[in-house]
This record gives C-alpha cells, structure tokens and sequence, in this order.
C-alpha cells in the first residue's frame, strides 16, 4: 500500500472579501464621524444664534422698560421721542439714558423695578444717576429683580462716564449668566445630544475592535484546524499501515512510514512550540540571553534543521556565507528561529521549485547584516505595514494552500526588537521578496 500525503485544499472566507468588509466599515465609521461632526458644529452654531437672539430680546426689554420709565416719571420735556434717540450702549452690561431732569431718588427704584418685571428683565441691576452741574453722580443703588439669583450689593462703585447732559446709568452685572440661564433648555438639550453622539461613537468603534478580534479570532481557528489536519491524517494512514500483520516481513515499508510518523510528530511539535513562543512572548520584548555566536554557523544549523523541507520542496538554497565569520552576541536560539522562520515562509511561498539566496554582510557601523532573498510569489506593499501583527496573514486569494497561524513574523519581530535591530522588506509581487535583517554586533 504506497502512503500519498493528502493534499488538503483549505478554502476559508475571503481575504480579500474581508479585507473589503473592512475598507466598507472603515468609510462606514468615517461617514459617521464626518455626520457626528457636523451635526456638532451646528449645534454650536445654533446655540450661538440663539444666545444672540437671548441678547436682542433682553436689549429690547431693557428699552421697553425705559419707555415705560419715561412715561412712570417726568424725566423728558418731550414725551414723543424714539427710544433709540435717548439710549446709548456703553457696552454689552451698560446702558446710558438721556434724561431732561433727575428723578427724585425715593422713587426712581419703585418705578424701574415694575417696568423691568413688566417687560421680563429678571436680573439685578447697578443703577446711577448723572448730574451735568456736578460732573458726578447725584446718587446711585443697588436693583434686585424677584428672580435674581445674587445676594443684594451694598457697595455699589460705579465710575462716571464725563457727558455734558444728564443721564441714567444701568448697569447688568449678571447679564450673560442670566441668559445663559434662559438658554438652559437649549444647552442640556445639546449637551445631551452630544453626549449621545459620543456613547454611539465609542459604541462604534468597540463593536468594530470586536469585529476586527472576532475576524482574526475565526482565522486564527481555521488555520489550527488546517495546520494539525493534515499532519494527523498522515500518520492515522501510515499508522494503519503500521498495524498490518504483513508489515513486519516488510522493513522497507516500515521504515519509510515509521519515518512518516516521526516527521509529522516533529511537525506537529515544532507547531505547538511556536505556538507555546508566542504565548509566552505576548510582552512587547522578549527577554533574551546574549552570548557570542558566530552567524555563518548559526545560518548553517538553521539550514540543517530545515534539510527534510528543503529535500522535500526540492528547494534550491544558495547560502553566501561572511568572509572570516562574523561573530556577534546575541540569544543563539532565539535568532536561529528568526532564520528558520524566514527561510520556511521563502520555501512555503514560492511557486514551482524555490529558490532562496541567505547572504551575511557586516555594514557600515558594526551592523551585520543577514539577508534572505526567495523568487515567490512577493508582497504588496500594501501589507507591509501589517506583516508583524499576530495572526495576521497575507491574503493570496480565494484559497490558501499555505499552512501557518499567522505568528511567525509576529514573534521574528519581538526578537529583532529585543536585539535593538531592525528589519527591512522589500517586495514586488510575483517576483520575490528580499527580507533583511539589521543587528548591532553588541
């Protein structure tokens, strides 16, 4: 019975129809915070106009009580004026009216305070009154409205404001916390639609972090399924193979499947070591136990482990070794799965027969150098910048024949990074990648 490994064809969901899932999502999210936006700055925009609207009609209450003043008190020879003729704006707190006489000062706060209640004007008031003759005020006082807020001020401290005719001064000291007040409606609705807004935009971007974690989650899952499938149906084949009563006057064929079992068995292991790694590694830097290590015997070790892949991809594998050895310090073991790592995805990536170039340089500042160059099947550049995220995988369309879990460049990458290196890409697709790898000698 001839043993052939079963070719497993694993179709799982589309990356590239994930990858445009995402793209829809991430415009979808952007729309939304372009609509949060906007819809926040028309807030802010209308509750600017209402607040200016808040202040036109408190200035025209403020002039109706003035008229209503003028019509309590003889204070104008004319009674048929405009009001706008007697009322100056001093500033947004300040009002300063014309008058023709002064009124008594028992009864100016009795009539000022019902023309203000009358028009709606609910807020404290500085009021002096001007005389010309004395270049001074004649007498001034403190206004309180039935709704106001703030404590009655006795000391009222004015400063005159030099005119050649007499006047009456109203100063609003409270006036925007008073409007302020008015818009309250308007301002907890905003606050509240905003803070709605918010809880949607956190809500938003959780349920796309989840969504995100459940897509690496579900392909994480196929990949372990696929990656322990096949090996384990090979040796349950070569097992049954194994149990034959004839197998024993055969040692042929029991070598050759007792040496199947052995090599998914060293698979499988080196799989959950990886994976064990990579448990263990989820820190941002591994810790790492440098000794001086020589890179040409380390890349050679790192080849000889790899010797039953190679034989069995009919793998082509050029190694330019250092001139005198380079000798560098840095975690032997650790590094030499860096090299592993790289050289099996050369071989797994490859179409047709691979073909890897390994060459080791020194550069320019006691920076070694280790390159690993395939002719397979490249990356877009496109992808570059996701290469290194745990469980990532480069989408190669519809169907992946390649097993993996997505963590090897994952765990190359903190142990670069726990050497202080660096690692450069540079790929076209369908004519190869070249990865190289940076490391101080110290």
């Amino acid at each position: 019975m001839a043993l052939t490994t079963p070719r497993t064809t694993y179709i799982i969901v589309s990356m590239n129809f994930a990858s445009m899932k995402s793209a829809t999502l991430k415009w979808i999210l952007l729309s939304i915070t372009v609509i949060i936006a906007l819809i926040i700055v028309a807030q802010l925009f209308w509750l600017k106009r209402v607040y200016t609207l808040e202040e036109q009609q408190f200035s025209a209450a403020v002039a109706k009580s003035i008229r209503g003043l003028y019509e309590d008190v003889k204070i104008a020879d004319n009674p048929s004026f405009q009001v706008k003729q007697v009322i100056e704006r001093i500033d947004p707190n300040t009002f300063l009216v014309k008058l023709d006489s002064i009124p008594h000062k028992d009864s100016l706060p009795a009539h000022l305070s019902n023309e203000f209640e009358d028009f709606d004007v609910w807020t404290d008031c500085n009021v002096a009154v001007y005389s010309a003759k004395k270049n001074d005020f004649q007498y001034q006082f403190y206004l309180s409205s039935a709704a106001s807020r703030y404590p009655e001020n006795e000391s009222i401290s004015l400063s005159p404001i030099k005119k050649n005719y007499d006047y009456l001064l109203l100063n609003f000291p409270h006036r925007s916390k008073y409007i302020i007040h008015e818009m309250l409606f308007w301002i907890v609705t905003a606050v509240s639609l905003l803070l709605v807004l918010i809880g949607l935009s956190i809500s938003l971007i959780y349920l796309y972090k989840q969504k995100f974690l459940n897509e690496l989650q579900k392909d994480f899952v196929n990949n372990f399924t696929h990656e322990f499938k096949t090996p384990l149906a090979v040796m349950k084949i070569a097992s049954d193979v194994l149990t034959q009563p004839s197998i024993t006057t055969q040692p042929a064929r029991l070598l050759k499947y007792g040496t199947v079992i052995k090599e998914q068995t060293e698979h499988l292991q080196s799989q959950v070591e990886r994976l064990l790694n990579t448990a263990t590694g989820d820190n941002k830097y591994i810790l790492v136990n440098k000794e001086p290590c020589e890179l040409n015997e380390l890349i050679q070790h790192a080849l000889d482990k790899l010797e039953p892949l190679i034989h069995n991809k009919n793998a082509v594998v050029h190694f330019i070794p250092a001139d005198n050895g380079l000798i560098i310090n840095a975690d032997r073991v650790h590094l030499q799965l860096v090299v592993i790592n790289l050289i099996e995805n050369s071989i797994k990536y490859s179409n047709g027969i691979p073909y890897i170039a390994i060459e080791v340089q020194k550069e320019e500042n006691e920076i070694y150098s280790i390159s690993i160059k395939d002719k397979g099947i490249g990356i877009e550049e496109k992808n570059f910048k996701y290469l290194f995220k745990k469980f990532y995988r480069v989408p190669t369309g519809n169907v992946h024949q390649v097993n993996g879990f997505g963590l090897g460049l994952n765990f190359v990458k903190k142990i670069i990074d726990a050497h202080d290196g660096k690692i450069v890409i540079k790929s076209v697709p369908g004519v190869g990648t070249e990865i190289k790898i940076l490391l101080p000698q110290k």
